[in-house]
């Protein structure tokens, strides 16, 4: 700042002479530009630490710190609320049977009856329900042409149909293909079929889906009972897939696009 007031007092007194010179023509006397320079001195001693000064304003808030390590498990606190009641359990398997009970009082005296008739009467019926039973049996094998056993009934159509023709026609009256589960069975059916005259029926087993492997009609295991003839099943033809039952009650495997007569099986609770 010093250096820049004594360049202009320079400037401006040479220039004042040299217009005073060019004026008049006379020497003018130059005078020295009074100017103050100030020089820096030298670094002072430290001075004392001032007075603590006034908090600053709040700074941001900092971002979160870590979570810190686990505290010691507090104590156990007091029993909470009963909650609402849960659903009924299932029921519990049947206890033992309880001491007999007090003998009641007796029981006030009949009234007294001629029961001789009531019996005469109760005979009578049940020798018409006999002969009704009777006539009803007779009437289903020989009139309606059906066989039945203590579970199943069976009805031999006497109509030649292809083998699945022959089931089409059974579950459209709520049965299937006759299926020999047992020795009982196989003899009810093979009878039913020598008392009609045939020598060969068309029963529910097959290996439709995997050759040689045999199954009933409705896809239930063959792992009780089988009746195979000496020799069967050999699959002879190549397209042996079906099975008919023979007079004697012996099965054979057949091609399923042969026509025969069949016999249809019943369950009799759903009849």
């Amino acid at each position: 700042m010093g250096g820049e007031k004594l360049v202009a007092c320079m400037l401006v007194t040479v220039l004042s002479l040299t217009l005073m010179r060019s004026v008049y023509g006379q020497h003018m006397p130059e005078e020295a530009c009074s100017v103050q320079i100030l020089v820096p001195g030298l670094k002072g001693e430290p001075g004392e630490k001032g007075e603590k000064g006034a908090p600053g304003r709040p700074g941001k808030v900092g971002p979160p710190g870590e979570p810190g390590p686990l505290g010691d498990k507090g104590q156990k606190g007091s029993t909470g609320h009963h909650g609402k009641m849960g659903p009924a359990g299932l029921k519990g398997i049947k206890g033992d049977m309880g001491d007999p009970g007090p003998k009641g009082p007796n029981g006030e005296p009949g009234v007294p009856c001629e029961c001789a008739p009531l019996r005469k009467m109760i005979g009578e019926m049940d020798i018409q329900v006999a002969q009704l039973t009777n006539e009803l049996k007779f009437i289903k094998n020989a009139v309606a042409g059906i066989k039945e056993t203590d579970s199943k009934v069976y009805l031999l159509v006497k109509e030649e149909k292809r083998y699945r023709d022959a089931e089409v026609f059974c579950q459209g009256r709520g049965g299937h293909l006759a299926m020999p589960k047992d020795a009982a069975a196989n003899r009810a059916i093979a009878g039913y079929v020598t008392e009609a005259g045939l020598s060969r029926v068309y029963i529910g087993i097959n290996d439709l889906e995997r050759e040689g492997h045999f199954v009933y009609v409705e896809r239930s295991p063959m792992t009780t009972f089988s009746k195979w003839r000496e020799g069967e099943p050999n699959n002879a033809y190549d397209d042996e897939d079906c099975v008919e039952m023979v007079s004697s009650g012996e099965w054979i495997d057949v091609a399923c696009h042969l026509t025969m007569y069949f016999v249809c099986e019943f369950d009799k609770d759903k009849i």
